[in-house]
């Protein structure tokens, strides 16, 4: 499996941030993979979420696809 195939895999779950994206997927770089997925047509949703006192981006493809 790709490492893209990975990431949408684990988007379509619920809201993911770099650290679920790092354990789950093998990945450093969830936003850049999250913008090329965007490029190619997948509708993502993206929110600030609060982790451990940090503020963080979690993305999600949103419901439809």
């Amino acid at each position: 499996m790709t490492q893209q195939n990975s990431i949408v895999k684990r988007l379509r779950r619920g809201w993911t941030t770099g650290l679920d994206a790092l354990r789950d997927c093998g990945t450093m770089k969830l936003a850049t993979r999250v913008s090329e997925l965007r490029r190619a047509g997948v509708a993502i949703a993206d929110k600030w979420v609060e982790v451990g006192g940090k503020r963080v981006k979690a993305y999600r493809i949103t419901k439809g696809c």
